[in-house]
C-alpha cells in the first residue's frame, strides 16, 4: 500500500488550532502499518470524550469544541481518520473501504488507546464508522452522541448526498476547503478555508477524500449493508444514553434522526436537541453550543 504523509509545516500555526500532536502505528490491512494521528487533551483521569470527525474535515473541525470540554475536566480525544488531517494516506482510492475504516478506527480506539467509558460524539461518517464501533464493543461506552450522521443500510441517500456523490467522483476539482464552507451557514475566513486545505497538499493527498462518498451503502448489495444492519440490531439493545443533536439546516441528513429516536432505546427520555442555525458542519457554526450540549449530556 502506497501513502504519502503531509509535511508537518503544512499545520504551522492554524488559527485557533494550538494542539500538541499524538501518533500511532496501526496496521494498514496490507502487512504493512499506517501512522495516525489524534488529540489527547485535557486530564489523563478525566472522563473520555471522544470526537470523530467525517467527510471532508479533519480534526480541526473539533478546535472550538475542545477547550470548554476540558474546561469541565474531560479528557478529550479527537483522531484524523486514515486519508485525513495528519494521518497517513493511501494513495489509491482502491486502498480504501467502509470495512477498512472500521478496522483502523478500532485499532487506535481499542487497541492502541484502549479507551473505557467512551462519551462518544460522531458527526457525517464519524457516525458511520463510530457506531459501528459502538455495536462492537458497547461495553466501552457509557453514552452516546450523533449529529448529521446515519447508519446506512443500502435504502438510498437524500438527493442532496446522491448529488454530492457524483459531484465527489466526477469533479476534476476538489477543492476541500471550499467544500466545508459550502456546507456551512457561517462564512468562514480564508484562514480557516487554508486550515481545512493543508492536510491536502495537492491531488495525490485527496484519494480518500474523493472516495468516501461512495462507500456509503446506498443500495443492498453493498458489502456493508449487512453489517450495518447487524450494527442496527445492537444499537436496538442499547439502553445507555443516547442523545441525537442534528442541525436544522442540513440537507443531506435532513431527517435522519428519525431511525434513531424509534429504535435506540437509551434514545427515550433524553434531551434531544435541533441545532438551529447550523448547515452540515456544526461544529463549525455552532461548536461551543453543542459542546454546552455535551457537558451539560455527561453531567446528567
Amino acid at each position: 500500500m502506497d501513502t504519502v504523509r503531509t509535511p508537518d509545516d503544512r499545520f504551522t500555526d492554524l488559527p485557533g488550532y494550538p494542539f500538541e500532536p499524538h501518533y500511532a502505528e496501526i496496521p494498514d490491512g496490507d502487512s504493512g502499518t499506517l501512522r495516525v494521528h489524534y488529540l489527547d487533551e485535557g486530564r489523563s483521569n478525566g472522563s473520555v470524550v471522544l470526537l470523530v470527525h467525517g467527510e471532508p474535515s479533519w480534526s480541526y473541525l473539533y478546535r472550538d469544541m475542545i477547550p470548554p470540554l476540558v474546561s469541565a475536566g474531560h479528557r478529550v480525544i479527537a483522531p484524523d481518520l486514515v486519508g485525513f488531517g495528519r494521518s497517513d494516506k493511501p494513495t489509491e482510492m482502491t486502498d480504501y473501504s467502509y470495512a477498512r475504516h472500521v478496522v483502523w478506527a478500532s485499532s487506535l480506539i481499542f487497541d492502541h488507546l484502549d479507551l473505557q467509558d467512551i462519551t462518544f460524539f460522531g458527526q457525517d461518517w464519524g457516525g458511520l464508522i463510530g457506531l459501528r464501533l459502538v455495536a462492537d464493543q458497547p461495553d466501552r461506552y457509557e453514552r452516546v452522541a450523533i449529529g448529521n450522521t446515519g447508519l446506512p443500510t443500502g435504502e438510498g441517500g437524500s438527493e442532496a448526498f446522491m448529488a454530492w456523490q457524483k459531484f465527489s467522483q466526477e469533479s476534476p476539482v476538489f477543492p476541500i476547503g471550499q467544500l466545508v464552507n459550502g456546507a456551512c451557514t457561517s462564512d468562514l475566513s480564508d484562514e480557516v478555508i487554508a486550515a481545512y486545505d493543508a492536510p491536502f497538499p495537492d491531488d495525490s493527498y485527496k484519494a480518500g477524500a474523493r472516495i468516501f462518498p461512495s462507500l456509503v451503502p446506498t443500495n443492498s448489495d453493498d458489502p456493508e449493508a449487512s453489517a450495518n444492519k447487524a450494527a442496527w440490531k445492537v444499537l436496538e439493545q442499547f439502553e445507555r444514553p443516547f442523545l441525537v443533536a442534528f442541525s436544522d439546516l442540513d440537507p443531506v441528513t435532513k431527517g435522519g434522526e428519525t431511525p434513531f429516536l424509534a429504535r435506540v432505546p437509551g434514545a427515550q427520555g433524553q434531551p434531544h436537541t435541533t441545532i438551529e442555525g447550523a448547515g452540515h458542519f456544526l461544529q463549525e457554526d455552532q461548536g461551543p453550543l453543542l459542546a454546552a450540549l455535551l457537558v451539560d449530556f455527561m453531567a446528567s
